[in-house]
């Protein structure tokens, strides 16, 4: 008799957690990180890329959930600090996996992510980059096979914004200005690149540290080199110190000033004044009603007008790269029917990897770096005379995208 009894008993534990484990598999609401360096130098930024990913849970959950075979499945953002600081970062990456979510996004400082790219590689989980990443990291074997990456590399930057110069401004001489770091040298290689392919020649060459406020040494080789172009690929609070005083020296007035990349949120901390008349690459800029491309231009309103309904003010570039993460996050675990992490980056690369997004077709590429139409956006500064509200920043003048602004595959070890 206890013989029996103690069979059924076992027969109904083994039930239970059976019961359970499908409660598991199939729940009617999930979490999934979104891990950002909401305070020190980062912060700005951070808080559109943060407000990018909640528009991407939000739109889900407004349509019922993700559609998952057992049913509508309801999405929580779980927001953390990563400070931007290694140590502090991947705890909290840690703690949100020991949480149970079942994907992750975030970062705005590239070292960061790289980081918690290794850990992925070695416990996989669906993860998705927000930042520009150095191109090192996309060397085959680096980058873990559960990870996405909706940006690109500083080469990229570099090769849009030297390829803009050349082919779109038809600029010969050019004079580029690093950042002595990862970010400015990929950026150079890529500038260089793209002078070769299209017949300039750098003329002049500078590199600054993260950080510099005083350009006037480098201004001075600058107007002494005679470029037809200046590219510089000083971002955040460095290139709104580099422009004032370039427009304070008249270097505006001598040749063409090109920002490599933008952002509105800095291109709000520079003034009118400064930003009149200088190009930069743009990853989404939220004004697309003279572009050509018309279907982009439709999208692009559409995502505008959304953004703004829950957020006042037009989205800026890094709020675009997070949605496009996040909403393309949730696609991967739709389209796997599934939160497992090897079907769903297997589903993300299935058809080719291809998917639309706010601003036009894209596509995953071998490398899980996202390759769209339009990588970018050729803008012009606006005089201050133009500028019909604080958000009319930019005129854009065209687009960088395709395969082709990317490295080879082959050149990454593909």
């Amino acid at each position: 008799m206890k013989k029996l009894f103690s069979i059924l008993l076992t027969f109904l534990l083994s039930g239970f957690f059976i019961q359970a484990s499908a409660a598991d598999a199939q729940p009617s609401k999930i979490k999934v990180g979104i891990l950002l360096p909401l305070t020190g130098t980062f912060a700005a930024v951070a808080e559109t890329q943060r407000d990018g990913a909640l528009l991407a849970v939000d739109v889900i959950n407004k349509r019922g959930g993700l559609n998952m075979p057992w049913g509508k499945v309801q999405v929580e953002g779980v927001v953390e600090d990563d400070e931007a600081k290694l140590d502090v970062g991947v705890r909290r990456y840690r703690y949100m996996v020991s949480e149970g979510v079942k994907g992750v996004g975030g970062q705005t400082w590239a070292p960061l992510a790289y980081a918690i790219n290794s850990v992925v590689a070695k416990e996989p989980m669906p993860y998705f980059p927000v930042c520009v990443m150095a191109k090192d990291a996309y060397v085959k074997g680096k980058l873990a096979d559960s990870t996405f990456s909706a940006a690109y590399s500083p080469w990229t930057v570099g090769y849009m914004a030297g390829k803009a110069a050349v082919q779109t401004l038809g600029k010969k001489k050019i004079f580029f200005l690093a950042r002595a770091d990862s970010w400015g040298w990929d950026m150079r290689d890529g500038v260089t690149a793209a002078a070769k392919e299209f017949g300039a020649t750098i003329i002049g060459y500078d590199e600054v540290s993260l950080g510099t406020s005083e350009y006037t040494t480098t201004l001075q080789k600058v107007r002494a080199a005679k470029p037809d172009v200046f590219i510089a690929s000083q971002f955040g609070g460095d290139a709104v110190a580099l422009l004032k005083q370039v427009q304070q020296m008249g270097i505006n007035k001598e040749m063409t000033i090109f920002s490599a990349f933008m952002t509105n949120v800095v291109a709000k901390a520079i003034s009118p004044e400064a930003l009149e008349g200088v190009y930069s690459m743009h990853y989404f800029y939220y004004d697309l009603s003279g572009f050509e491309d018309k279907e982009a231009a439709k999208s692009a309103k559409e995502f505008t007008d959304l953004y703004r309904t829950k957020y006042k003010n037009p989205p800026d570039a890094y709020a675009v790269i997070a949605y496009t993460a996040y909403m393309e996050m949730f696609r991967g675990f739709e389209t796997a029917k599934s939160f497992d992490t090897q079907k769903v980056t297997a589903a993300l690369m299935s058809n080719k990897g291809v998917f639309n997004s706010v601003k036009g077709p894209a596509k995953w590429r071998e490398d899980h770096v996202a390759e769209f139409k339009h990588a970018a956006f050729l803008v012009k500064g606006k005089a201050p005379g133009e500028r019909k509200n604080e958000w009319d920043i930019f005129t854009v003048m065209g687009s960088q995208g395709g395969e082709g602004v990317l490295p080879s595959l082959k050149s990454l070890g593909y």
